[in-house]
């Protein structure tokens, strides 16, 4: 069986959260979603549970970070192309997220970021292997 990874976020409105990446394209899973969480799927492993705060307390005993003035985490999702990059970061930014870091193109690289309605950081990363794998062997 593959490794899954769920990643546990804590979110202000639950509601508005699922809408936001909705329309985004991604779904959720309904078995494990209720009125206090809702199972953010992005593939057949890779899971992000968001969580109302209060929900999200169950699970530390520690502060939950104000994202909106600390970085608790950056998360990265890969894309198929840079156009795939681009149109993923743009539908966020249309959709109610706001702008993060200045893109970044190392040719063999393409990214680009921004920040949930909640303030979570999310960055979107193109990477061209072969071409990675050639500049790396002709630096050796």
């Amino acid at each position: 069986m593959a490794q899954m990874i769920f990643v546990n976020l804590p979110v202000k409105d639950l509601e508005a959260s699922k809408a936001f990446w909705g329309k985004l394209g991604y779904s959720f899973n309904p078995q494990f979603s209720d009125e206090s969480g809702a199972c953010l799927v992005f593939s057949d492993t890779v899971f992000a549970m968001l969580l109302t705060e209060a929900r999200f307390k169950d699970f530390t005993k520690k502060d939950i970070a104000d994202s909106a003035t600390s970085t608790e985490v950056i998360l990265a999702l890969s894309a198929d192309s840079r156009e795939k990059v681009d149109e993923l970061v743009d539908a966020a930014l249309a959709s109610g997220g706001s702008p993060s870091n200045d893109p970044q193109d190392y040719g063999f690289m393409y990214g680009r970021s921004f920040q949930d309605p909640d303030h979570h950081l999310w960055e979107v990363v193109w990477m061209d292997v072969e071409a990675m794998q050639k500049a790396t062997a002709e630096g050796e």
